[in-house]
């Protein structure tokens, strides 16, 4: 136990109140949660950040792509703008949001990736204007009660499982442990890839002990180093890390195993690039010659900003990809149980 931890129990008895206060709200009929006739997917978690969202949204566009018309839909979390928005080449990070942006980026030709912080106002948009659309997939909404998904994926980090964690402001829990409850299947992110038998069987018991669900184990797999901007770089061997993500444990400690990395620079998740964050990263590039930077997909999007083309465009950037790993007899469950939501509202016959 921390020491102060006995001054925050009061803010977190009330905290906890409130948050049960307002899901039993919902589950008594208080207050409405809508069903859509379109399939819907909810990815999120039930502490703050770092669970790998935006990988796990990838991983599910990759997995349907090649079946279904998709679109992605989450708030934009830090962007500048409000409403309903669909990501186009116009809009960047700031009116969209980092994760859709990110998502555009990659898929943005074939899937339509949409902010809107009133969901309930937001699908309709996506039924009206891509009418083609055939599954959604909500980032980060596993609170957002006032839309009732057809299919709910919780995630929690190996390193930091919900059953273990206490609630704000004591812990990172946005809720008590038993929201869990509306999980149809829970992920264990980040899992380590010497994780044992004998570990999952635990992790399933202590999750069992909550709610009795699916639990399926999740690694992450880097891919190569892609140039931000200059595709002609060749990469170096000497790095600077520059990372602003909830936990950079894993992306330090990979680029560690691949490179000699001389600096590491961490800001706080959501971190907005300034002027002089870029100052002293181009003052670090020159002091250590011969080294390039590497960063991660979600701040790549970010140092993109045509503001920053001054100080960044002779500096050797590359961003580290990272994707979900989940075993093949996992894929299928995951691909099955959403098919079969697909199917049984009639959205399409056969996938």
């Amino acid at each position: 136990m921390r020491w102060y931890d006995p001054l925050l129990y009061p803010f977190a008895a009330i905290y906890d109140g409130i948050t049960y206060y307002r899901n039993r709200m919902f589950e008594t009929g208080k207050k409405k949660s809508i069903s859509f006739l379109i399939p819907t997917v909810v990815v999120g978690n039930l502490n703050l950040g770092g669970s790998g969202k935006t990988p796990m949204v990838e991983f599910l566009i990759e997995l349907f792509l090649p079946h279904l018309k998709l679109a992605t839909l989450s708030r934009g979390y830090g962007r500048k703008t409000k409403g309903f928005l669909i990501a186009n080449d116009d809009l960047g990070p700031f009116e969209i949001g980092d994760e859709p942006f990110q998502i555009f980026e990659k898929y943005g030709k074939e899937v339509s990736v949409t902010v809107g912080e009133k969901r309930t106002l937001a699908i309709p948009e996506i039924i009206s204007q891509k009418p083609q659309t055939e599954l959604i997939l909500l980032d980060d909404a596993f609170q957002h009660r006032y839309v009732k998904g057809d299919y709910y994926i919780l995630l929690t980090t190996f390193q930091k499982p919900f059953f273990s964690d206490r609630i704000l402001p004591l812990g990172t829990l946005r809720e008590n442990r038993s929201g869990a409850n509306r999980a149809d299947v829970i992920v264990v992110t980040k899992c380590p890839d010497q994780i044992s038998e004998s570990e999952k069987e635990l992790y399933i018991e202590k999750i069992h002990n909550i709610v009795e669900v699916p639990v399926l184990f999740s690694g992450i797999e880097y891919g190569d180093p892609f140039p931000v901007f200059n595709q002609h770089l060749e990469l170096l061997k000497k790095v600077i890390l520059v990372s602003g993500i909830a936990d950079n444990q894993l992306f330090v400690s990979e680029a560690k195993s691949r490179y000699e990395v001389v600096e590491t620079i961490t800001f706080e998740d959501h971190h907005r690039y300034k002027e002089a964050d870029l100052m002293k990263l181009s003052s670090l590039v020159k002091e250590h010659h011969n080294c390039l930077v590497l960063t991660t997909e979600k701040d790549a999007v970010k140092l993109k900003n045509k503001a920053f083309n001054k100080y960044l465009a002779e500096i050797p950037i590359f961003a580290l990809p990272i994707k979900i790993k989940l075993a093949e007899k996992d894929k299928e469950f995951l691909f099955g149980q959403i098919t079969k939501i697909v199917k049984d509202k009639s959205y399409i016959r056969e996938i």
